[in-house]
């Protein structure tokens, strides 16, 4: 009856539409790995520069003016998921996907996508959010 239940880590922040949300949103990150002990793992500087380009393309992208974005990171022992939630309109596509070449973005997520095992948008009303996930032996 008294199972013991491990719920995952997650951690949420909101930040606004700046300059310095990115490497707020990348100090965030480096400091929950620490306190879920995955400091010295090896793919922990894999998952910060993919959060700083995702809050990249949040802020270059999805976010009007006067709003921000959140960052959600999520660890429940086996994956490290983060997302990025904005209220912009459109569907981010990395520079390989067709239509994606003749455009000057695209290329952060082309390293989102070298770097992760899995990368996505998902729906959100308004906007969207693009997340990325990391296995973790």
């Amino acid at each position: 009856m008294n199972e013991h239940m491990e719920l995952p880590c997650h951690r949420d922040r909101f930040y606004l539409r700046s300059r310095r949300s990115v490497p707020a949103a990348r100090q965030l990150t480096e400091w929950s790995l620490k306190c879920w002990g995955l400091a010295s793992w090896g793919r922990s500087q894999d998952l910060s520069l993919c959060v700083s380009e995702l809050a990249t393309n949040a802020l270059v992208h999805g976010v009007p003016a006067g709003r921000g974005f959140l960052l959600r990171l999520r660890y429940d022992g086996h994956l490290v998921r983060a997302e990025v939630h904005d209220s912009g309109p459109g569907t981010p596509r990395a520079a390989e996907e067709p239509g994606g070449l003749e455009s000057e973005g695209g290329r952060g997520l082309l390293l989102v996508a070298a770097l992760s095992d899995k990368w996505g948008v998902g729906e959100r009303a308004p906007g969207k959010i693009v997340w990325c996930e990391f296995a973790v032996p």
